[in-house]
């Protein structure tokens, strides 16, 4: 199986990730040379699809099946238009792109099927929650704790030309579950946790049994079938929640291949999402069962002698990565690191047959790179706010 992966940032390299486990040939496009997917891939393509759509399709026509791995609107219609002329699946829908890519209109498809969601503006009182409708991950949020904050909050979401989504600010843990669509039925996946910095950012996912007692998971991705079904998904999409005392919270949902989540459940269980998605495209569902496990996925760097927890955004910034599986104690690791180098990112994926093996594995690498590296303690920044 050859797959065609468009997009080398983040998503990229999460998809790459997901294409070797799966033992599929992977080929990145991208306009960058420098985009760090295309490092670790088995063919790197350096190319603009917008530019020279002759040049991708004929990439296209030699593989199995092509993804997305990007949020550029111009690119993705490019790549649907492509649809019809390539005989590979396109493992995106653009329609259900448009829905999520909206926090508005997702909110107004969630509500519709009775989606618990947070109370919203004014209702709601403060703390507030203030996001960009249409901006990914944590870009343009800010928390208000009073009037002033609110309008600093509402100048940002202008200043991303926005329109602005304010809902009560919930608090628990943030847990996050995959669905797949065919267009007319859809299936939810396992539930993991979303740990963050002080930015908002994801800086760790866990998957283990334990995240959330059964009834609750089983609920949460009973949740993401309906909303999957409700706007007709033909793809993957994540959808993010926080477990609060009064139960689960949604917030918003991404129809793409999500960065992070995927890897974690994949080393945890060995279910590919990358590999269910392609199989269900082809008619032929792998519905691998996962097995018992478990994992921690986080991102560390280095910089001024100081190690730090990272969030996704600062892992971007990783300069030619490489698979490392074994570096500092690691069953997996996506990393620039060369001994003696004083700048550099990794991402480390530890596995366990238990959540505490996993949590010890995960711990022992911070304190091999502590040791290795003659650094002196680890900084790990959460949420001022949780």
């Amino acid at each position: 199986m050859r797959i065609a992966i468009v997009g080398g940032a983040l998503q990229g390299m999460e998809a790459v990730l997901l294409a070797k486990a799966a033992g599929y040939e992977a080929v990145v496009l991208d306009r960058k040379k420098s985009a760090p997917a295309m490092s670790l891939c088995d063919e790197a393509v350096n190319i603009d699809p917008t530019k020279d759509p002759d040049g991708a399709l004929e990439i296209f026509r030699g593989c199995d099946a092509v993804i997305p791995a990007c949020e550029e609107m111009d690119l993705l219609r490019t790549l649907d238009s492509m649809r019809s002329r390539v005989d590979a699946p396109l493992l995106f829908d653009l329609g259900s792109y448009k829905i999520s890519n909206s926090k508005n209109r997702s909110n107004e498809v969630m509500r519709s099927v009775g989606v618990p969601l947070p109370q919203p503006w004014p209702q709601c009182g403060f703390p507030a929650i203030v996001k960009p409708s249409s901006q990914s991950g944590s870009i343009g949020v800010t928390v208000a704790m009073n009037d002033d904050d609110m309008k600093k909050g509402l100048e940002i979401v202008k200043g991303l030309n926005d329109e602005p989504v304010i809902q009560e600010f919930v608090h628990g843990k943030s847990v996050s579950v995959e669905v797949i669509g065919d267009g007319r039925t859809a299936k939810g996946y396992i539930t993991t946790e979303v740990c963050l910095d002080s930015n908002y950012d994801c800086k760790m996912v866990r998957c283990n049994p334990n995240i959330m007692p059964k009834e609750l998971c089983d609920e949460f991705a009973e949740i993401g079938k309906n909303v999957a079904e409700a706007i007709g998904l033909s793809a993957l999409m994540d959808v993010e929640a926080i477990l609060t005392p009064r139960g689960l919270r949604v917030l918003e949902i991404d129809a793409r291949i999500p960065s992070q989540t995927p890897a974690a459940i994949e080393a945890a269980t060995g279910v590919n999402l990358l590999e269910e998605l392609t199989t269900t495209a082809l008619g032929k569902p792998a519905s691998r069962q996962p097995k018992d496990g478990c994992s921690v996925y986080r991102h560390v760097y280095v910089r001024n002698g100081e190690l730090r927890s990272s969030g996704e955004k600062e892992f971007g910034h990783v300069v030619e990565p490489r698979f490392a599986p074994g570096l500092f104690g690691s069953d997996n690791c996506i990393t620039d690191y060369e001994s003696g180098k004083a700048e550099w990112h990794a991402t480390l994926i530890s596995k366990g047959r238990t959540e505490e093996e996993a949590d010890e594995r995960a711990q022992a690498c911070i304190t091999r790179i502590l040791d290795e590296c003659s650094i002196d303690e680890f900084l790990d920044g959460t949420p001022e706010m949780i």
